[in-house]
C-alpha cells in the first residue's frame, strides 16, 4: 500500500503547483525537509500535525500546542497512526527533529 501525504489525502491544493498555491500559499508541511521520510512521507507530509501553519477545515492553524487538539481527531492523523502502528513516531520526537535543524 502506498503511503499518501496529507496534501494527497486532504486535497488542499497547497503543495507546489497545487490549485491553491497562488491564493493560499504553499503549506509548510510540503516543504519541511527536517521530517522527510518520517512515516514514509515526503517532507512533513505524514507528520503535518507538528508543523505550524497548516490548514484544518480551511482555517490556518498555529503552533503545535495551539492545534494539536484538532490534529489528534483528524482523520489523516488517525490514518497515519493506524498505518504505522508500532513504528509511529511520537510528536515529541518529531518536534525535536524540527528544533534540531
Amino acid at each position: 500500500m502506498k503511503k499518501l501525504n496529507c496534501w494527497e489525502v486532504k486535497q488542499c491544493g497547497r503543495e507546489k503547483g497545487g490549485a491553491h498555491e497562488q491564493d493560499m500559499g504553499i503549506c509548510p508541511a510540503t516543504v519541511e525537509t527536517a521530517l522527510d521520510m518520517v512515516h514514509g512521507g515526503r517532507n512533513a507530509g505524514r507528520s503535518c500535525w507538528v508543523v505550524a501553519g497548516t490548514l484544518c477545515k480551511g482555517q490556518l492553524q498555529g503552533t503545535f500546542a495551539q492545534k494539536y487538539k484538532n490534529c489528534e481527531i483528524c482523520d489523516f492523523y488517525i490514518r497515519v497512526k493506524s498505518e504505522e502502528a508500532r513504528q509511529f513516531v511520537l510528536s515529541a520526537t518529531l518536534i525535536s527533529k524540527l528544533m534540531a535543524k
